[in-house]
């Protein structure tokens, strides 16, 4: 919609003020249309043409007013310097008239601005300004943007858990007044929080929530956020599919954006616009590939970490299992050699037992003959035999005498390995033991 004003003179002196003070509105609300499609430069001309009527009729208020808007678009169009020349001739106009109300709109792009140049302390200082001035004069209704910039800063300071709790804020306000956009974007800012603080899940929901309200609303930097918003939380979440997709949602719609304000730039901050932007894209890239790179290197170790786990499980199974075989087999010989052994201990214990039995009643048998030989010796002896006869009869008392001996031997042999024997000292002659012995050897050679 375009708008044309008659030129009025300085001299005149019958101009109707309400006249100039609609031509401003229609400057004003030219400039807000044009700065909403990026034609950023119309816009200030428009906002300068309504400031030189306001500067003509001395409307202070308006003044002020232009100020604040003019620097939001310098600020918009990288001119944070000429942003903060506007931003204090506004404030000194709005404290002269006690506009306490639009001083404290310009607070808070006051604070946008510190933000935009990591002054965050000083930035929090004026947006709690502005947020006093706007409960001073029951303006509740804009302090929910105001709360929305400051969890920005606070989630630059990685203050999350504050950046929460002013978030939460922000939504009861914008949905108590009915803000679509900043409803949008807080909703979009408590994901990325909530991500930060590991709760991936309402994270996610938060994230949708504002995708959906931007997309319902039709406001495309939201969109464009929410879209960079989701692809970081299933990257976190390791759904690296879904966060490509987004990625390259976000990427488009930034492509997108950055033609229509290239379009609208002077042609010198158009080249310097694109260079920044493509700079601030490409390390955006390049942090982002930097960190798929480590998650897929982190995913790459997990496998060949799991994989070695489970080899060395195997071959621990393995080797048991080998070791078990071996044990079993071992266990049977065992076994079996045990059975082996019992087999011929029972033989060998019953051979002996049968030797045992046979030296027992073959020395018994030998003995009772015997007994008679030595008996009859002895009966003869003792009938005064011949002269020649006698040795004779002492030899033959002799070896039946020694082969008694030899037979109790035999069996103190069986009481020795029956563990029965007991020892009996007992005297006896050696000398005539000798002689026993010589005279049964020539009687036998004889």
């Amino acid at each position: 919609m375009c708008f044309s004003l008659q030129v009025f003179s300085q001299n005149t002196t019958d101009e109707d003020i309400d006249l100039l003070k609609m031509h401003i509105e229609n400057y004003i609300t030219q400039a807000s249309f044009e700065s909403d499609r990026g034609d950023y430069y119309n816009a200030k001309d428009h906002l300068e043409k309504a400031l030189d009527i306001a500067k003509k009729i001395d409307d202070k208020k308006s003044e002020g007013i232009i100020y604040t808007k003019i620097a939001k678009v310098e600020f918009t169009v990288e001119e944070p310097e000429n942003a903060l020349v506007s931003l204090t001739k506004a404030a000194e106009l709005q404290r002269e008239i006690n506009d306490y109300a639009n001083l404290a709109i310009t607070y808070n792009a006051r604070g946008v601005l510190h933000t935009s140049k990591k002054e965050f302390q000083t930035a929090l200082d004026y947006f709690n300004s502005a947020k006093t001035k706007f409960e001073e004069e029951g303006l509740e209704n804009y302090i929910a943007e105001v709360n929305l910039n400051e969890a920005k800063v606070y989630i630059q300071l990685k203050d999350y858990k504050t950046a929460k709790s002013t978030l939460e804020k922000t939504i009861i306000l914008a949905k108590k007044y009915n803000q679509p956009a900043i409803l949008s974007s807080a909703l979009t800012y408590s994901g990325k929080v909530l991500q930060k603080l590991g709760n991936d899940k309402l994270a996610l929901s938060m994230a949708e929530d504002g995708l959906k309200l931007a997309k319902d609303n039709r406001i495309i930097e939201n969109i464009n956020d929410s879209y960079l918003t989701l692809s970081d939380i299933y990257q976190d979440t390791e759904n690296y599919k879904l966060a490509n997709e987004y990625l390259k949602k976000h990427i488009r719609l930034s492509d997108s954006l950055l033609d229509i304000k290239r379009d609208n730039l002077s042609p010198e901050k158009r080249a310097q616009f694109i260079n920044e932007y493509k700079d601030a894209k490409n390390k955006q890239m390049e942090v982002k590939l930097e960190d798929a790179e480590a998650s897929n290197n982190l995913t790459r170790i997990t496998t060949i970490l799991s994989i070695a786990l489970i080899t060395i499980l195997s071959l621990l199974t393995l080797s048991l299992y080998k070791n078990n075989n071996i044990r079993l087999k071992t266990n049977n010989v065992l076994h079996k050699k045990n059975d082996e052994l019992i087999v011929a201990k029972e033989k060998a214990e019953l051979a002996s037992k049968t030797k045992a039995n046979f030296l027992s009643t073959v020395t018994h048998e030998l003995r009772t003959p015997l007994y008679a030989v030595t008996g009859l010796t002895n009966m003869l002896l003792d009938e005064n035999p011949k002269p020649d006869q006698i040795q004779h009869l002492k030899s033959l008392k002799f070896s039946g005498d020694y082969l008694l001996t030899f037979i109790n031997d035999i069996l103190q042999i069986n009481k020795i390995e029956a563990n029965k024997v007991d020892l009996d000292p007992e005297v006896f002659n050696l000398k005539k033991k000798i002689e026993n012995v010589i005279s049964a050897l020539n009687n036998s050679a004889v």
